[in-house]
């Protein structure tokens, strides 16, 4: 098939470092490839792919402070992929409601996979505008504030088998890997690896949106307790002997997370997952085999305390299963299949 992916503009294709939808999209973009199919990626001109690339300026957005409105660049986007339109079989969308309006007005199959948070009142009004547009969630949870969309499919995330992988290494901590943010929990990472007795390193992104918060709430909790380490961004290369050497990854978050990639790349090295029962959550975790989901703080603690318990060797054995590049661009091409068959003509009727 001849299949357009269209990568938001925010990070290079993959990211340097954090980044979670253009990951996913790089993932699927290769195994496509891998797959024999024909695919144009649509993103930033510093991007790496054995796709053919379109570039849509030169590099990401996060590395040029010069640009000062982000939205004109999409638009101008959208116009540029809308002119090579009839090139494909099939344009797979990663950036939100940007092309909804246009693409629904013409005749080549299209679907949007949605990557974010939904439950915000413009998100439903927006996207309720265009129910009979093709929809793909990334879990089943995800669809909850409006689901009367036409969800087409639910494609849960997958990552190249042999990009993280297990390391032989003693496990000496706690992990939290991702952004810092009010709603991904570290602070009650901290109070939880502090009760369980046990070192935390933390590797995470500050963004400016939430330097504030880091510099009042978080870093202050890193300065009280001198068992944790704050580490900072880091990239694939390095996330292997993070995550092998951590007894678990917590993960509790307080807002309802969409899929949270960070769970299957501690599950790629073996190691499992203790999160609080939100979001995408049951959905990613099998309790008692890849992590434990836990209620509150008490059951976080008592999980981290016997996480060992768990075989390391099963969590990496279930993501081998479950979260492979290959299952997703498997899913992803049923799918992109069904929606290119032609629509069945009326038969006309005389008389």
């Amino acid at each position: 098939m001849r299949i357009a992916q269209i990568s938001p503009l925010f990070e290079a294709v993959p990211p340097r470092l954090y980044g979670g939808t253009e990951r996913v999209v790089y993932a699927l973009t290769e195994e496509l490839v891998a797959m024999g199919h024909d695919v144009t990626l649509f993103a930033s001109g510093d991007s790496i792919t054995s796709a053919t690339l379109a570039p849509m300026r030169e590099q990401a957005l996060r590395l040029d402070p010069s640009v000062k409105d982000w939205v004109a660049l999409y638009h101008r986007m959208i116009e540029l992929i809308y002119r090579r339109k009839d090139e494909f079989d099939v344009l797979h969308f990663h950036i939100d409601y940007f092309p909804l309006s246009l693409f629904s007005r013409q005749n080549v199959p299209f679907l949007t996979t949605l990557h974010g948070r939904l439950d915000l009142p413009e998100f439903v009004e927006t996207y309720s505008t265009f129910r009979d547009a093709p929809f793909v969630s990334i879990s089943d949870n995800q669809r909850s504030p409006i689901p009367g969309l036409n969800w087409v499919r639910t494609v849960l995330h997958g990552m190249p088998p042999n990009l993280l992988t297990p390391q032989p290494v003693k496990q000496e901590y706690a992990a939290v890997l991702g952004r810092v943010s009010p709603e991904k929990g570290i602070d009650k990472a901290i109070h939880i690896a502090g009760r369980a007795g046990m070192h935390l390193k933390i590797a995470a992104k500050v963004d400016n949106a939430d330097k504030e918060y880091y510099d009042t709430v978080i870093k202050p909790l890193i300065q009280a307790n001198p068992f944790v380490e704050f580490i900072g961004e880091i990239n694939d290369q390095q996330k292997p002997a993070f995550l092998s050497g951590a007894h678990a990854l917590l993960f509790p978050i307080d807002w309802p997370e969409p899929f949270g990639l960070v769970m299957i790349e501690s599950m790629a090295c073996g190691t499992p997952v203790i999160a609080y029962r939100s979001g995408s959550v049951p959905e990613v975790i099998d309790e008692g085999v890849t992590g434990v989901i836990a209620a509150n703080e008490d059951e976080a603690v008592a999980a981290l305390r016997n996480i060992d318990r768990l075989d390391r060797a099963m969590v990496r054995a279930t993501f081998d299963r479950r979260w492979t590049s290959r299952r997703m661009a498997e899913d992803y091409v049923n799918l992109y299949e069904e929606l290119a068959q032609p629509m069945p003509r009326l038969r006309a009727v005389n008389g």
